[in-house]
């Protein structure tokens, strides 16, 4: 019995991660966090700078 009831939470672990796993790769790849906020578009002209120095 004590078997069963392991297989069971096992099984039903196993069935929501390849769920999550689904889900995650059908989702439309739009990168970003999608609210509009325009955070793909700030840079900063310091960056560049500080990458050369190393």
């Amino acid at each position: 019995m004590q078997e069963l009831v392991i297989l069971l939470v096992f099984l039903a672990a196993v069935g929501y991660l390849i769920r999550r796993a689904v889900q995650s790769l059908a989702r439309p790849k739009t990168g970003g966090c999608g609210k509009n906020c325009g955070c793909d578009t700030k840079t900063t002209p310091a960056t560049p700078e500080r990458l050369s120095r190393t």
